[in-house]
């Protein structure tokens, strides 16, 4: 929380978001910026202190990310703010829907320890997914205290994408908030996403100087234990704000070419010099990448996980696509259904 006086631009409000406004909205409307999102309203924070806003009909929870600025009026929600970034994912199970993860961020912290949990394929898919929104990403290591050998985990993150950033850190050590000073401060936001137990609320607590709940590590597996349930704006005692995130069992991507393109991006560059433009790098003749690959100057596994993003990313950005074009074809017949129907008569006929 902060204190009632503070200013918007201590919570991230910019010409940005100022911009949008209307004049009339300038004159009536409150401008809040979201720390929890639940069924029917939303907590939120403004010059004056915390607030709990209701969500008119027009708006859907879903529709709602923590870390949103919305005007507000009367206790209710008048309108969500053009985001500055928005980190979402395909919302888990069989759905076409997505999830916000968190808006108007500046930072992402993916968070993974130097044990089991370590997985190259999944930190790929978090960078693409973080990248995809136009923020920018650091690998965090986690548990590097306790590890045997964490410069070899330092090292397998470090080549995963150009100009990485990969930090080692024990997540209790006193100087955490020092080491993460340099992407945190007055008007900054960032969010901690990662596996559950690898030491997110622990950073969060670090930065927060909180009390939230956190668990010891199982040793049978290595992975900790889940601790936090919801994603909450936190205020970070050095100026700024944090996000702590749930751990996600699944990190399927929707719309995140940009960022494949990103992560990948040696491998991107190289298939644009393939003899065809639509080479599906399968066996064409001319494949820059198979003979890349052929010569040793690729990983294999790397390529094979880089192939695999992108046919995910393809299926689920299709698949969406397909289905909001139903829909709104059935709302058309819909629509048409209603204006054709007769008109009631009376008991006369008429």
């Amino acid at each position: 929380m902060i204190p009632a006086g503070d200013s918007l631009a201590d919570l991230g409000w910019s010409s940005f978001f100022a911009d949008q406004c209307t004049p009339e909205e300038q004159q009536d409307a409150t401008p809040m910026r979201v720390i929890s999102v639940h069924r029917s309203r939303v907590e939120s924070l403004g010059a004056s202190g915390p607030q709990t806003l209701f969500l008119r009909s027009i708006h859907a929870a879903g529709d709602i990310a923590v870390g949103d600025w919305v005007l507000a009026q009367s206790a209710a929600v008048l309108r969500v703010l053009e985001r500055k970034s928005l980190v979402q994912r395909h919302a888990a199970g069989k759905g076409i829907g997505r999830q916000l993860i968190a808006a108007n961020l500046d930072t992402v912290f993916i968070v993974t320890s130097c044990n089991a949990d370590f997985n190259p394929a999944r930190l790929e898919r978090y960078l693409a997914l973080v990248s995809s929104a136009g923020v920018s990403p650091v690998i965090l290591l986690t548990k590097s205290d306790t590890s045997d050998d964490p410069a070899r985990y330092l090292r397998e993150a470090e080549t995963l994408s150009n100009d990485l950033t990969v930090l080692p850190l024990d997540a209790r050590a006193e100087d955490v908030a020092d080491q993460l000073a340099r992407w945190c401060g007055p008007g900054r936001t960032v969010a901690l996403l990662g596996s559950s137990g690898v030491g997110k609320s622990t950073l969060a607590n670090a930065l927060t100087g909180g009390h939230l709940a956190t668990q010891g590590i199982r040793e049978d597996d290595a992975k900790g234990r889940h601790t936090t349930t919801a994603r909450h704006l936190l205020a970070m005692t050095g100026g700024g704000w944090v996000i702590d995130t749930p751990g996600m069992r699944e990190l399927r991507l929707t719309d995140a070419g940009d960022g494949i393109d990103a992560v990948f991006e040696d491998l991107t560059t190289l298939a644009t010099q393939c003899k065809f433009r639509n080479c599906a790098h399968d066996g064409e003749p001319g494949c820059a990448i198979e003979a890349a690959q052929a010569a040793g100057q690729i990983d294999p596994e790397r390529r094979r996980r880089w192939a695999k993003l992108l046919a995910e990313d393809s299926y689920s950005t299709e698949t969406l696509a397909e289905a909001r074009a139903r829909q709104r074809g059935f709302s058309k017949k819909v629509r048409s259904a209603v204006s054709a129907k007769p008109a009631k008569r009376g008991p006369s006929g008429r």
